[in-house]
């Protein structure tokens, strides 16, 4: 081990994309955590840690740290200048923190974005169908006893909630299925990129979506962004899917609707207080729920890694970054023209 190349703290060990991993040896040392809690963590990066320069992390770090609140990046070494971070959404960083201290934040957008798709598809289709309690009735041993008809997904309007690149990769999944789209962002897309769906209102999608597909980023402006009063103006019956993060609906909220017949059915990967779900949502049949899967699979997950190290080898080796967060875009010109 060179002690000149950079050190690389590895919050989970890579798992999948392992030749890409010993490539990366080559330009750093890396080395996967060993403290068991955060505040462990707090005494190891002023001695065992003190002189990191970066930090690989995945949704599953907070096992060992919690967030990477404010807090914990106020700990952070001096010399550590990036957190590469294995996935697309990167709520549990404090981005406006790591700014703070010159520390740039990069996500994996793209690897997730057919997986997550594959499975939003699944979710619509199945609480379309009525696929839940079919399956209860079947494991129950009473075949179909009592089980309520679904609905076909020819001629349903899907509203997307955020047409980025899960978005737009649902839209294309739905089209063999017949289903009209419609989305909302805070700007019209291209004509390109919305491949002939209709940009409409908030207020719009909301009242005349058939299905809504959650597909936002978390932050502060989007947390309960679908409350009470949003599910009072969709249409009864409506189908919510959520592949993105829950916390963006307020999940008791969606469990009363559910419960009460306005909400016909969801079919939902994430939820406000993972691993925590509503009591309700549990016990609803019309509830299709899976524990946060989007991106489980061998082919995604590895991918997810090799993105989130080749943004390590980039910094590494002074080449440009894959995937700055957007907030950290004006930071990483910064440092480009520090360089020059």
């Amino acid at each position: 081990m060179s002690s000149a190349k950079p050190r690389i703290l590895f919050f989970n060990p890579v798992k999948h994309a392992v030749p890409f991993y010993e490539k990366l040896q080559e330009h750093a040392h890396t080395e996967v955590v060993t403290s068991k809690g955060r505040q462990e963590f707090f005494k190891d990066v002023t001695d065992k840690y003190k002189d990191i320069f970066a930090i690989y992390r995945t949704s599953a770090s907070g096992a060992v740290a919690g967030k990477f609140d404010a807090e914990l990046i106020s700990h952070l070494p001096s010399t550590c200048k990036y957190i590469f971070h294995n996935g697309a959404g990167y709520d549990p960083i404090d981005t406006e923190a790591c700014a703070k201290r010159g520390i740039i934040v990069t996500n994996a957008p793209d690897p997730v974005t057919d997986a997550t798709a594959d499975l939003a598809i699944l979710l619509l289709l199945g609480a379309l169908r009525n696929l839940n309690p079919a399956l209860r009735s079947l494991h129950a041993g009473t075949f179909k006893q009592g089980v309520d008809f679904g609905h076909d997904p020819r001629g349903k309007t899907l509203g997307i909630l955020g047409m980025g690149r899960i978005g737009r990769a649902i839209k294309h999944r739905c089209e063999p299925f017949g289903i009209k789209t419609v989305y909302h962002n805070r700007r019209p897309l291209s004509a390109d990129q919305a491949s002939g769906a209709e940009y409409v209102s908030f207020e719009k999608l909301l009242t005349e979506s058939d299905i809504i597909s959650i597909n936002v980023p978390l932050n502060a402006d989007t947390k309960h962004l679908i409350g009470a009063a949003e599910i009072a103006k969709m249409k009864p019956g409506v189908v919510i899917i959520n592949t993105a993060r829950g916390a963006i609906v307020d999940e008791a909220a969606m469990a009363d609707a559910l419960a009460s017949g306005n909400i016909g059915a969801v079919g939902l990967d994430v939820y406000e207080r993972e691993p925590e779900i509503h009591e309700k949502l549990l016990r609803n049949e019309r509830a299709l729920l899976v524990p946060h899967i989007g991106t489980h699979t061998y082919e995604t997950l590895a991918k997810m890694e090799e993105w989130a190290m080749e943004n390590a080898r980039r910094a590494v080796v002074g080449e440009v970054l894959l995937s700055p967060v957007p907030e950290h875009r004006g930071l990483v010109i910064e440092k480009a023209e520090e360089c020059e």
